[in-house]
């Protein structure tokens, strides 16, 4: 999602102010050019160390240093403050601190709480304050970790919290709603095309009633630590706490920021849950499911491993097997889940699911892992949807179609993984870009009046250029093209994240330089009621009070968009199954974030469940049946089914068998093959669970007749060579 804005927002920064790269250290100084921005100490509370003999209780002088860094010249400055007792903290461990007062952090650190919620939606936008706001898109409701803004700055969906320049003592409050162990914040800066805006460094207070303040202090000085913030807008930056704080709110305290830029800054807090009977507010329910499933993030060692474990549970309906490898030689597994696995059965429709496209999008990869699990425990349980599903459908789903960039965020961390590292392939492609673009030769061929005679509407080849040696082609994406070709799949969803909707092809937009147009397919009612059944069924997309996710509210249209309307992606898989096989794909963007924490799995699970299980069903839909040769009773291969008033043909497998996804209604369809008389008949769908049989004899033309017989040796019958006379005459 938004590549281009992404790749611009992260890197522009570095080229214009000279600064380190997105992925400098996270514990570094601060970058050059920065200056001190607006240091106050009224609004922080003092040191507890005691003050000096003869004035208890009264005021002290004591000695700030504080950083000052332009044009790569570190000076030092020293500014008195006054201080005042606080309350006592606990004892620390002992913590270092730099000659500029910032707190010197192990450098490889783990969190040990997880997130509150504030990236995953959890913290909810009234649990939001701020000393100050820019404007009303830029209120703390939007200081939110990796939160995405609209083209245009200025409007309600901007990119952080951004404080007011008159602001001298700027802040940022989280209120927890019940007290939590405080143990760590992460921080990125401004998410903006336009402008950069990211705080260098900052301190923490706490607060049990949002009157009375604490600060987090170095141990070794009693001093209010300083923590060193970001270097660049995109890439998060984690500090954990000298010790962790029991306290309901939370405050960031920024007190040096980008020069020429403003105080602005995305957050994620690290809190784990405490027990308080005295708590006037009810604890959050666990997140949590009835389902004994292993709901944690699996590297490619133990998916592998998972995978594995589901086959040995169940080798009468499961199968593993790899359609390929990644850049780096990992391999893709595929889940195979069928009462025959191995084989394609006459009348049985194949569907897949295809998830880890994107690399840092690592729910989909879990959801399936779970779903495997799900359909194998129910399957020896005799939960008779399951069975029912299996027996009638062959099942395929792809966990990582690039294993590469997960094992990249999988080292990062899910809140550490920041908006787009890992994304991309290990050679730098977006496999969802990736794909050959047939959008342009099927509407050219359209509109040069060459379709369908000339041009088919459907199958349509690769272009050369995909085919060379030298072609920009993934070898991911050339292992699931022919993937794609091997297996005659009829449905199909790709599984994203980073928002809550469903998006459907076409997903290029047909006028070239249109960012975003509504350009449907000829199928349109099928791909819009594929849609709303995944949205209508999943418990995130249909919670009636839920916010955006990040600059578009997609619940105004029931949670389903047009792809090319949304933002224009060519090359991408959902057009090419649709014009290059039979298999009619969808986009499911699944949450908000993009690599939830291991603790809110089970609960994407529960949101998810019934929306997989109900769209696999969706195959059912429409019309299914054989085209078979009226003499011999064969199946015939590559035979086309032709509906009246849709432009999109589907073509029949090797075995003579086809399925149509259609919407309720009256259709009259048409079968034909080379050599074959065709044939045309009326078929009824109705709102009945389907698939309705719509079967087809053919007959061989006279023409191919002879050949066959030529082939064989024979001669020719008389009454056959009569006709071709005839009809030789006729042409004279």
């Amino acid at each position: 999602m938004w590549a281009l804005l992404l790749t611009v927002a992260t890197f522009a920064p570095a080229v214009r102010q000279g600064l380190g790269a997105p992925g400098a250290s996270v514990l570094g100084l601060a970058p050059p050019r920065t200056t001190e921005a607006r240091i106050s100490s009224s609004a922080l509370p003092s040191s507890p160390a005691q003050p000096p003999s003869g004035k208890k209780n009264g005021a002290s002088r004591q000695h700030v240093r504080i950083r000052v860094i332009k044009r790569k010249k570190v000076i030092v400055k020293k500014r008195k403050k006054l201080s005042s007792p606080s309350p006592l903290v606990t004892a620390r461990p002992p913590v270092t601190t730099s000659p500029a007062g910032t707190i010197d952090l192990p450098e490889v650190q783990e969190p040990g709480c997880p997130p509150l919620g504030l990236e995953s939606l959890r913290v909810s936008d009234n649990q939001l304050e701020a000393s100050s706001s820019q404007s009303v898109g830029l209120g703390p409701h939007r200081g939110r970790l990796n939160i995405q803004s609209g083209l245009e700055d200025g409007d309600l969906y901007d990119g952080a919290w951004c404080a007011e320049e008159q602001d001298a003592e700027p802040w940022l409050q989280v209120d927890a709603r019940h007290p939590v162990r405080f143990s760590g914040i992460i921080t990125q800066g401004r998410n903006s095309i336009w402008r950069y805006d990211w705080v260098t460094s900052y301190k923490v207070q706490f607060s049990n009633d949002s009157r009375t303040w604490w600060g987090s202090r170095n141990r070794s000085t009693g001093m209010d630590a300083v923590f060193p913030a970001n270097s660049d807008p995109e890439s998060p930056v984690l500090n954990l706490l000298p010790e962790p704080q029991v306290a309901r709110f939370i405050r960031l305290l920024p007190r040096t920021w980008l020069q020429g830029g403003a105080s602005c800054l995305r957050a994620e807090i690290l809190a784990c849950p405490v027990s308080d009977p005295s708590d006037p507010f009810p604890e959050t329910p666990a997140l949590a499911s009835s389902d004994p499933l292993d709901f944690r993030h699996h590297n490619y060692k133990a998916m592998r491993k998972l995978m594995k474990q589901v086959n040995e549970q169940c080798p009468n309906i499961t199968r593993v097997y790899s359609i390929g490898k990644s850049y780096q030689g990992l391999k893709l597994y595929v889940m195979e889940m069928s009462d025959h696995p191995g084989e394609h059965e006459l009348g049985e429709p194949e569907v897949r699911y295809v998830a880890g496209m994107h690399g840092n999008e690592a729910l989909g990869r879990e959801l399936l892992l779970l779903l495997m699990q799900f359909l194998c425990r129910e399957f020896l349980r005799g939960n008779p949807r399951v069975t029912r599903l299996l027996k009638e459908t062959r099942i395929h789903l792809l966990p990582s179609m690039n294993p590469d960039g997960y094992e990249t965020a999988f080292r990062r961390g899910s809140e550490l993984v920041g908006w787009a590292e890992g994304r991309w392939n290990q050679q730098g492609i977006d496999l969802n870009h990736n794909f050959a673009d047939l959008n342009t030769p099927l509407w050219e061929a359209e509109d040069d009046g060459l379709m369908p005679d000339t041009v088919p509407n459907h199958h349509l080849p690769l272009p050369t250029y995909y085919t060379l040696p030298n072609a920009t082609v993934a070898p991911e994406t050339r292992a699931v093209i022919e993937w794609m070709v091997r297996i005659p799949f009829v449905l199909s969803a790709n599984l994203h994240g980073g928002e809550l909707v469903v998006s459907y092809p076409f997903d290029m937009t047909r006028t070239p330089w249109a960012a975003r147009e509504l350009t449907p397919t000829p199928d349109d009612p099928v791909f819009r009621w594929l849609s709303t059944v995944y949205a209508g069924t999943n418990w995130a997309m249909q919670e009636p009070d839920r916010r955006p996710c990040h600059n578009q509210d997609f619940s105004l249209h029931g949670n389903i968009i047009n792809g090319a309307d949304w933002h224009t992606v060519p090359g991408s898989m959902n057009d090419f199954s649709y014009l290059h096989t039979n298999c009619f794909e969808i986009t499911v963007e699944l949450s908000c974030d993009k690599f939830p924490h291991e603790n809110e799995l089970p609960q994407e699970w529960e949101n998810n469940k019934e929306a997989l299980l109900t769209y696999l069903e969706q195959v059912r839909m429409g019309i299914a049946g054989f085209v078979r040769d009226k003499d011999t009773e064969l199946g015939i291969a590559d035979a086309v089914i032709a509906v009246d008033g849709i432009n999109h043909d589907v073509t029949t497998a090797w075995g003579g068998d086809y399925w149509r996804l259609l919407t309720p209604g009256d259709y009259m369809v048409t079968a034909s093959a080379e050599g074959y008389h065709a044939v045309t008949r009326s078929c009824r769908v109705t709102f009945e669970e389907g698939p309705v049989p719509c079967n087809f004899h053919l007959t061989k033309t006279p023409k191919q007749r002879l050949r066959e017989l030529l082939a064989a040796g024979a001669k020719v019958p008389p009454d056959l060579r009569r006709r071709l006379e005839r009809l030789r005459g006729q042409k004279d």
